[in-house]
């Protein structure tokens, strides 16, 4: 029985593995890359007022809150509770975007949202929650991430 039971656990961790890396985002362009991981392909720096993407011994990275497909939605992060926005380019760049949330700001261009993952204010200089980083990164880094934006659905 003990040999069984150890055959069992062999093929409930390869099934977990092989799972991890069937679900896993295959990354393309540099600008998903640093959605996904807080990296770059030039081997550029990135990093955030966290830290260099490192967060309690972890990861951190846009889609850390916002998701694989930028949606967004509730996130436990540090003992608190939240709910990451909606960052696909269609929704931040719709009139709507502000409105309807209350926040009273019109909607996002590709340099508010360049203001926004750097320096934490969004389209009428208001600060962002407290759980959005302040981002330093390239120019060219920062514009692969916007572009990898526009393709979120």
């Amino acid at each position: 029985m003990p040999l069984l039971a150890l055959a069992l656990i062999v093929i409930g961790a390869v099934g977990l593995i092989v799972v991890g890396i069937l679900n896993r985002p295959q990354i393309g362009s540099n600008g998903e890359q640093i959605y996904f991981t807080a990296t770059s392909q030039r081997g550029t720096p990135i990093f955030s007022d966290m830290g260099m993407g490192i967060m309690g011994g972890g990861m951190i990275a846009c889609a850390t809150c916002h998701g694989p497909d930028g949606r967004g939605g509730r996130v436990q992060m540090m003992m608190r509770s939240f709910v990451a926005p909606d960052i696909r380019y269609k929704t931040l760049t719709s009139e709507m975007m502000g409105q309807a949330e209350g926040e009273g700001h019109p909607p996002y261009t590709d340099e508010t949202i360049k203001r926004a993952i750097t320096q934490g204010v969004d389209p009428a200089g208001k600060p962002l929650e407290w759980p959005m980083p302040r981002w330093t990164m390239s120019t060219e880094d920062l514009d692969d991430l916007v572009a990898f934006l526009k393709t979120l659905n």
